[in-house]
């Protein structure tokens, strides 16, 4: 059998991520890259391998191709994932999915009516700690429901935005919450019942510039009752690592960048404690957008190869993926009634 064939849209910052993901999975194979830019095609692949092209039609039209990977600007999503429900290829496609959820109800849309699947890459899903908290809110342990918080108080260097075409722009970049903490706000959207209601408020305050936020709060009231609280900003100098929290009347846990910092129940299990696992300083991006690795892309991609081949479920297909834009939508309207 030949090896399982991956292309990608997009020659940004985070396709080199998904390079390298591809290239540690077994029997897979990056086989071309697709750039308004030939030149910067072929500087791309040069550098990670596969086949360059300045047409992405090009691109969708080699039968080895099985899944296209869009890392576009996440405004510029929308036309990638139409082209290759209409070539037959499946998608998956980098966060968020798309920036309105107008946008990503034709995606999903068309990729149902190819017979297409459709996936989004929200790598912090298969994390281990997740999965303990996922767990456990499976098995009851929180009780009632009380709290869910998500916080990303990051920071970027002015030439994060003056350095780059799309970084701050409303209609591709979408804002803080869009972009940044975009990652927490979907593990809160996926692991908390539906927002009922929310009040926002968005700024501008450590950068110039812009024309979407660079910081934002927000309250929250869930499904059942429980409370919330939101902080996204790139204006948090130095910047602090991204945390995840859920209490209830039985139990609670935090999530510090990619590791559980506090788990803790009302009747506790002998594996609690091993649960709690020092966060690895190199794995925040509260500092630098570039300071990651690309183990947890793969665990993504392995997952969607496998939904691909033997039409099981994906943990973050179209419709899961639309969650957190919903929610970044409601903030939004909130916070403009304020204006």
């Amino acid at each position: 059998m030949r090896p399982f064939g991956f292309g990608i849209a997009g020659t940004g910052m985070i396709a080199a991520f998904h390079a390298r993901a591809i290239h540690s999975l077994p029997d897979a194979r990056l086989v071309g890259v697709a750039s308004r830019s030939l030149e910067s095609a072929q500087r791309f692949c040069a550098a990670q391998g596969g086949e360059p092209y300045a047409s992405l039609d090009a691109l969708l039209a080699r039968p080895d191709l099985d899944v296209l990977l869009v890392a576009t600007p996440s405004g510029a999503h929308l036309a990638p994932a139409l082209s290759a429900a209409a070539a037959g290829k499946h998608v998956l496609c980098e966060k968020p999915l798309e920036i309105t959820t107008e946008r990503i109800d034709r995606m999903v849309a068309a990729h149902a009516s190819a017979g297409t699947r459709l996936g989004c890459i929200f790598q912090f899903r298969f994390l281990p700690a997740v999965q303990t908290i996922r767990s456990a809110l499976q098995a009851g342990r929180f009780g009632n429901l009380t709290f869910g918080g998500a916080f990303v108080p990051w920071w970027r260097e002015p030439s994060y935005y003056t350095g780059s075409p799309w970084h701050g722009k409303r209609d591709l970049d979408g804002g803080t919450l869009m972009n940044q903490a975009i990652h927490v706000l979907d593990l809160l959207c996926d692991l908390m019942p539906p927002v009922v209601s929310a009040k926002a408020h968005f700024a501008v305050n450590g950068h110039t510039g812009l024309e979407a936020e660079d910081a934002a709060t927000a309250s929250l009231r869930f499904e059942g009752g429980a409370l919330g609280l939101v902080h996204g900003t790139t204006s948090f100098y130095p910047g602090l690592p991204k945390r995840l929290e859920i209490a209830g009347t039985d139990g609670s846990a935090v999530l510090t960048d990619n590791a559980l910092s506090h788990f803790a129940f009302r009747r506790p299990l002998p594996d609690d404690a091993s649960a709690l696992v020092p966060a690895s300083p190199s794995a925040t991006g509260a500092a630098r957008p570039d300071a990651m690795t690309h183990d947890l892309h793969a665990a993504c991609f392995a997952a969607f190869r496998t939904a691909v081949e033997t039409g099981a479920p994906f943990v973050c297909e179209g419709p899961s993926a639309r969650k957190s834009v919903a929610l970044i939508e409601q903030l939004r309207k909130s916070a403009e009634a304020e204006i």
